[in-house]
């Protein structure tokens, strides 16, 4: 067994300073240690794929992170870990509990199976991964082992934690608490203009110090079509996720705007995401919604969105400004002026796709080109 803050002042030496996830009793006195320790950062994801895009985002921003979770949650996470983490090239560090572990200690019954098939699931989706350190003179060895895989392939390395590894710890800090202003909703305001018209206001009005994000399908495609900039991140894959990665980028990197593209379908799939984004308030953070009531690059099946009021949702889990906008030149005088706290802009928008071109990049092409464009003055990447 080992203190919780051996591990992670150890762990901070070789670079991992964010920690997200979700909660797990084996967890218990790890997290209540990183909240505590006043010099790293803690963002409680509303489920366990969140907690990877989070990661995903901080690391694309140059912050190494930790994500955490019970091994139920594993499957919650299967998604980024397969179409996000592995095919962008980017290493986080797992931490999975083992909860029913084949001859371990009782536990209740819904861990039965998951506890015998979780570092299968991991060796399916090509995870490499060992036991958490149960003794301190583990913990070099451990985290030098897990950075020289991340470091050289570019991919997740996971330990999987069983109980009784990490001494109790209690929770010394007070949570913090956000007040909530309530909202009129606007009055239905009827689409004007497509995705496109929208995607070009928007590259208009944000420069190449913003970081742009966009979710899967068509929104990442149409951005790339109308002008490819080395400051843009086409998600593929992972619905849902836009938002988190773009949190984890904000938190990473405060002194630039990041604005997230997302769709509502996307935005339905993970509506937890909000929540957590509107607690978090990174202040550089813009959270555009593209609204066409559809899912319509897998054929234009309805969303529900017709019976969603997006403006009040996102006002209710935290988001200080939020926007209706159906004109492309309205959402332009939005991010003309600086961004000072966190905003939600819904736009709604017709239906309606040109043909496409799929980027000729790759995904991990991508991701580097966007690390390299995320460094330090002096030390960009040629870009246009």
């Amino acid at each position: 067994m080992i203190a919780a803050d051996q591990f992670i002042q150890a762990a901070r030496q070789h670079g991992f300073e964010l920690y997200t996830g979700v909660p797990c009793s084996y967890l218990k006195p790890f997290i209540n240690s990183v909240i505590d320790s006043g010099e790293l950062r803690y963002v409680g994801a509303a489920n366990e794929g969140d907690a990877v895009a989070v990661g995903v985002g901080a690391d694309l921003g140059g912050v190494r992170s930790v994500v955490m979770f019970q091994n139920s949650g594993l499957g919650n996470a299967v998604s980024p870990l397969t179409s996000l983490t592995h095919i962008f090239r980017v290493p986080v560090l797992l931490i999975v509990t083992l909860r029913g572990e084949p001859g371990g200690a009782a536990d209740e019954p819904q861990h039965e199976l998951m506890g015998k098939i979780t570092t299968g699931q991991l060796e399916l989706m090509g995870i490499s991964w060992e036991f958490f350190p149960e003794s301190a003179d583990e913990i070099g060895p451990t985290l030098c082992r897990a950075g020289v895989h991340m470091d050289k392939e570019s991919r997740p390395y996971a330990l999987v934690m069983r109980k009784g590894s990490v001494a109790k710890s209690d929770l010394l800090a007070e949570p913090d608490h956000h007040a909530i202003v309530a909202r009129a909703a606007p009055l239905a305001l009827q689409p004007k203009v497509q995705r496109g018209d929208m995607i070009r206001a928007i590259q208009g009005a944000t420069t190449r110090n913003d970081v742009l994000v966009a979710t899967t399908g068509y929104t990442g495609r149409e951005l790339y079509a109308n002008c490819d900039r080395p400051n843009q991140f086409y998600m593929v894959g992972s619905m849902g996720c836009a938002v988190s990665v773009g949190l984890g980028l904000a938190l990473a990197r405060p002194e630039r705007r990041i604005v997230v593209l997302d769709g509502d379908g996307a935005a339905l799939m993970r509506l937890g995401a909000l929540a957590t984004v509107g607690y978090e308030r990174p202040v550089n953070l813009v959270h555009v919604l593209l609204d066409n009531g559809m899912h319509e690059s897998t054929g234009g099946q309805a969303t529900v969105s017709r019976s969603i009021d997006f403006h009040g949702l996102a006002a209710a889990c935290g988001y200080p400004r939020v926007e209706s906008v159906v004109e492309p030149a309205d959402l332009a005088a939005i991010l003309d002026r600086p961004t000072t706290e966190l905003t939600f802009v819904h736009a709604p928008i017709l239906p309606g796709v040109p043909e496409l071109p799929r980027p000729s990049i790759s995904p991990a092409a991508v991701a580097a080109r966007l690390r390299a464009h995320l460094l330090p003055k002096g030390q960009e990447s040629d870009g246009h």
